[in-house]
Parts: structure tokens; C-alpha cells; sequence
């Protein structure tokens, strides 16, 4: 067990064993224990992820008490990740679109400054050299979407010819007709984004070269294994809602966890008294039979295996995916019985990532930071993306080296739906990248060597939306009050927010509501109940006025039609 300390801050955590020396536990308050001696709620947050780190922000400013337990040895992002040789290491590189409201509240909340790069162009590659590029939309003169999209990438598609892009258009009205009714969204979640797309007369080349490769890397997987629903939802979210959704901007030095975690746990540690578990695993739940309360919560030391009870729980946050969901549904025989919903969320499937980081030892002037890769077979049916590091954080390129002076290019490339690259050694991954997928992108690749290499998988560490699946992902509340769901997967029902896919601002959006929710409800208080207020959601930008009155006059039309048996052809 190690104590992380803040010096006169009082900071602390737990970390390994889940157990604090003996002083620092009589040190501590618990998080029944109040000023006024009256018992708050204490709720156990399960995952510190976005999800996580977002109902334990909007607990603990309610007043409650919190417990957040996670895997990871630090998930307060206070020790930052590294390699054997000391340079640091990031799962996936994770982009911040324009729609991120509550994520940019939280950045100016923890007024951590200027932790983002500008607005930046994006490129798709394929064997063939550059497809397309992304521009910087918001850059553009403004017109009503999708017009200001496409006079914005008239001259950005290299080889893809106007008819295949016109060819989209199909698309546009299926995405007007997505939310008509629950029952027509039902319809296309049981279709398969690959036969939508076919149906709708969408070109073999634009399915191919455009969408194939965007929803690999979007959604990470191809369109013939994915919902055509939340497809739809994805390309209108991140490209369609506005000229500008589709602007991005990076971590410009370090990582999210070191400039938004670690700020944000510090917070909630020193100011609320929040309790963080690293290196511990939530095991059992045990719920009454004849209550449906929870009674206590096995956890479970990743170092040690030693188990840990905790039995002064009132709620219990569950923010995490399908494969945590089912290894604790498995273990938890009256929570199953008991939340049934639970135990179907986690029979959905999930999917492999792969993340790689190369220090090569000459700079490679690619003119595009960040890239997609596109039909290439070496992929072997994977998503692929990198980004030049050395660009995005140019301004902090000594921290990318660790302790070794910088001699090149650092490129992160991450793979997804990877079970093919998973199966593949460390080295014969870099081969891949240095030799079957780089030297399309710049012929320097060629040139340079890999002086350092890190190589992590993540089997099973993303939600996989299949078709007919939106049915079986988790709900935010659950047949058990005391018991609700957070993350990107998760339905909210009429809390729903407009950030859509497997989206950062989704699961953060979704942690605070799964908090609001127990809150609301009356399930938790703090110590003083008049002040346990929910916290503060921000909407997404309302559609364009077009989109609504594309939408009216659809259901206008559609309702009456589908009355006398009549359909749209691609439900047939």
C-alpha cells in the first residue's frame, strides 16, 4: 500500500490494499461523519473514468459522502503514466470536439489555463496516399448545415468523385426520420449500418473510403456490425449538426488525467472529503432480497486479492462497461435477480484496442497532426489512427522524452475492433506501422528508426453498439432505486443529452446525471439537506432552424402514411 500525500493540503488517497495507516484513518473523517454530527449519505462511485469522476464531482459538491474505487493503482491522475523508460504513455489519444459544453465548464471551473491545442485539420489516408482532409470548419464563412459542410469540402476530397459524395444525400433524410417515434427508432437500431447505407443508394466508394474508416474509429466497428441508429446519431453529432461540430482540438502537454483528473480529484479530496480507492476492484454486491437495499459491497485488492467489505453504503454509481458489468453481475446473484436490466447490459459485447507510441530518431514533417488510416489490409479489419505528438505538443516536446534529450518524431497510433493486431507481437505491430501503414502517409518514414517503443492492449475496453442492441444497454435509473448507471453506453432517458456515440462529454454528462438522479430522488443527502442540490447540466447547441422544420414536416408526412401499413423502403 502506498499513501499519496499533499503536504498542508491534507491531500491523501488509498491506493493498493484499499486500507489507510491507522493515523491517517483516525486522522480522516469518514463520509457519514459530518460537523454536525448528523450522518450524510455515503455512496460508492464504481469506475473513474469520465462517468466516474463526473457523479463523484456532482456528489461531493452535493454535500455527500463518496468512496470511488478503480483498478487503476491512480486514478486521480497524480502519478502519471509511464514506460519502463520513463517516457509517458497515454490509452488512445482522445480528441475535444466543439459540442463538449460541460467538459469546457469543468476546464474553466478547475482554471487550469490553456490545456488545449487550437482547432485542427484532420487527414484520411489510404494505400492510394491522402483521401481527404478535415478542415477547421468554424474557419469557414457560415451557412446553414449541411451546406456550409459541403461548400467547406469542396476541394478536400482528393479522389473521391462528386457523384459518390452526392450519393450521401439518402442519408441526411434518414437522419431527419431517426428520432421520429421511439418505434422508428427501434427500426433502424435493429438495421445494420452497412445495409442502411446500401439501401439508401449510398456509392460502394463512399461507404468504402469515407464512412467505413470514419465509423471504425468512431464507434470501433464497421458498418455491417453496428446499430444503424447510433451510426446515424454519431455522423450527425460530430459532422451534421452544425458547420462546426466536426472542429477538434488535443491536449497540448501531458495528459487528460494529469490536466483535468488530477486537478479535479484534488479538489474533491481536499474540500469534501472524498475517498479514492486505486488498484481495488469492486467484486460483490449484495442486495436484500426482501428490501432491495444494498447491504454491502465486497471489494477486492488487484495487488493483494485481499477482500475489503464496506457496509455503510446507501448507492451505488456503477460507471463502467460491459466487461466490469459482467464479472460483477456474475458475483452478484441478488443484484441479477433483482436489476435483470443489469445483467442484459452486460451480456452486449465489447471491443479490443490496441495503443502504440513510437520515439523515432528524426522528425517526420507529415503536415497533418492528427490521421486516420483508411483500406489498408494490413489493418486486418481494425480502425487506425495517429498523431504526431511532436506537433501537438510542440511546446512541451522535452516531456515527451522523459529524461532523454529529443531526437524525433513521437508517434501515438491506436487500433480498434483490434482483436487481429492484438494477436500480433509487440514488434511485429511497430513493423506494421514503420512499414505497411506510415510510409504511405511521408516517404520519411522509410528513413527513420524506432529508438523507443510501447506497445499496451486493452482487451474488451470499449462498448460495442451492435444492431438491435439499444435495447439491452444499461438505463440511468434501475429496478433498483439505490443503484444507477453511468457512461457513454448508458440510456438517460428524458435526461438525455445531445452528445452522442462512445464521447467523452457523453460519459461525463452521464456521471453527473446518474448523481443528479439519486439526488432528485431523495435516495442520498448531505449534511445539510437543504443545500444537497443537483448539479448543473449544460444543453448542447439546439438543431439548426432547418433540421426542426426538416423534422416537423417529415413526421407531418410519415405518421399518416405509416397509419395505412405503408413503410420506408430500407425497413422492408
Amino acid at each position: 500500500m502506498s499513501l499519496q500525500s499533499g503536504g498542508s493540503t491534507g491531500l491523501e488517497y488509498l491506493a493498493g490494499d484499499g486500507l489507510m495507516p491507522e493515523r491517517a484513518m483516525q486522522e480522516r473523517a469518514m463520509p457519514h461523519d459530518t460537523l454536525a454530527g448528523q450522518r450524510r449519505s455515503h455512496v460508492l462511485v464504481i469506475g473513474a473514468g469520465w462517468a466516474g469522476w463526473g457523479a463523484a464531482k456532482a456528489l461531493c459538491e452535493a454535500g455527500v459522502g463518496v468512496t470511488l474505487v478503480d483498478g487503476m493503482a491512480d486514478p486521480t491522475g497524480s502519478q502519471p503514466v509511464t514506460t519502463q523508460s520513463g517516457k509517458p504513455f497515454e490509452a488512445g489519444t482522445r480528441g475535444f470536439w466543439k459540442d463538449y459544453p460541460n467538459i469546457n465548464a469543468l476546464t474553466e471551473e478547475l482554471e487550469v489555463g490553456s490545456i488545449y491545442t487550437d482547432f485542427t485539420t484532420s487527414a484520411f489516408w489510404s494505400p492510394d496516399g491522402l483521401e481527404a482532409t478535415a478542415p477547421v470548419f468554424g474557419a469557414s464563412p457560415r451557412w446553414p448545415s449541411p451546406l456550409g459542410q459541403v461548400l467547406a469540402t469542396v476541394t478536400n476530397f482528393k479522389r473521391l468523385p462528386v457523384r459518390d459524395r452526392l450519393s450521401i444525400a439518402g442519408l441526411l433524410y434518414a437522419i431527419l426520420d431517426l428520432n421520429r417515434s421511439d418505434r422508428v427508432f427501434q427500426h433502424y437500431d435493429d438495421l445494420n449500418a452497412q445495409a442502411l447505407f446500401v439501401r439508401l443508394g449510398i456509392s460502394a466508394r463512399m461507404i468504402d473510403d469515407f464512412l467505413r474508416p470514419t465509423l471504425l474509429v468512431g464507434l470501433f466497428k464497421p458498418p455491417e456490425e453496428l446499430s444503424a441508429a447510433v451510426a446515424m446519431e454519431l455522423l450527425y453529432y460530430y459532422a451534421l449538426a452544425h458547420q462546426d461540430s466536426f472542429d477538434v482540438r488535443w491536449i497540448q502537454s501531458r495528459s487528460i488525467a494529469e490536466h483535468l483528473f488530477q486537478p479535479l480529484s484534488r479538489r474533491l479530496l481536499v474540500r469534501h472529503d472524498l475517498r479514492v480507492m486505486g488498484g481495488t476492484l469492486a467484486r460483490r454486491l449484495h442486495v436484500s432480497a426482501d428490501t432491495q437495499a444494498i447491504r454491502s459491497i465486497e471489494l477486492q485488492s488487484v495487488r493483494t486479492g485481499d477482500i475489503t467489505v464496506l457496509e455503510d453504503v446507501d448507492a451505488v454509481v456503477l460507471a463502467v462497461g460491459a466487461k466490469g458489468l459482467k464479472a460483477l453481475m456474475a458475483r452478484s446473484p441478488q443484484c441479477s435477480k433483482a436489476a435483470p436490466e443489469l445483467v442484459a447490459a452486460a451480456s452486449l459485447g465489447s471491443i479490443d484496442v490496441v495503443s502504440t507510441r513510437l520515439w523515432l530518431d528524426r522528425y517526420v514533417p507529415i503536415p497533418y497532426p492528427a490521421n486516420v488510416f483508411s483500406r489498408f489490409e494490413a489493418l486486418k479489419g481494425a480502425g487506425g489512427t495517429f498523431f504526431m505528438l511532436d506537433q501537438l505538443q510542440k511546446d512541451a516536446e522535452q516531456a515527451l522524452w522523459g529524461d532523454e534529450p529529443p531526437q524525433g518524431s513521437v508517434v501515438a497510433s491506436d487500433f480498434y475492433n483490434a482483436a487481429g493486431i492484438a494477436a500480433m507481437t509487440d514488434q511485429e505491430i511497430m513493423d506494421c506501422l514503420m512499414h505497411q501503414l506510415l510510409p504511405f502517409t511521408h516517404p520519411e518514414f522509410r528513413n527513420a528508426k524506432v529508438v523507443d517503443a510501447e506497445v499496451r492492449r486493452y482487451p474488451g475496453s470499449v462498448s460495442h453498439f451492435s444492431p438491435g442492441s439499444f435495447r439491452k444497454r444499461p438505463p440511468l435509473e434501475t429496478s433498483i432505486p439505490s443503484i444507477v448507471c453511468a457512461g457513454d453506453w448508458v440510456r438517460m432517458g428524458d435526461r438525455e443529452h445531445g452528445a452522442k456515440g462512445l464521447c467523452q462529454e457523453r460519459a461525463y454528462v452521464c456521471g453527473l446525471e446518474a448523481a443528479n438522479s439519486l439526488i432528485r430522488r431523495n435516495l442520498v443527502k448531505g449534511s445539510d439537506p437543504s443545500k444537497t442540490l443537483q448539479h448543473p447540466v449544460i444543453p448542447i447547441r439546439a438543431d439548426e432552424p432547418q433540421v426542426v422544420l426538416g423534422r416537423a414536416l417529415n413526421k407531418l408526412v410519415m405518421d399518416p402514411i405509416e397509419s395505412f401499413g405503408l413503410k420506408l423502403p430500407w425497413f422492408g
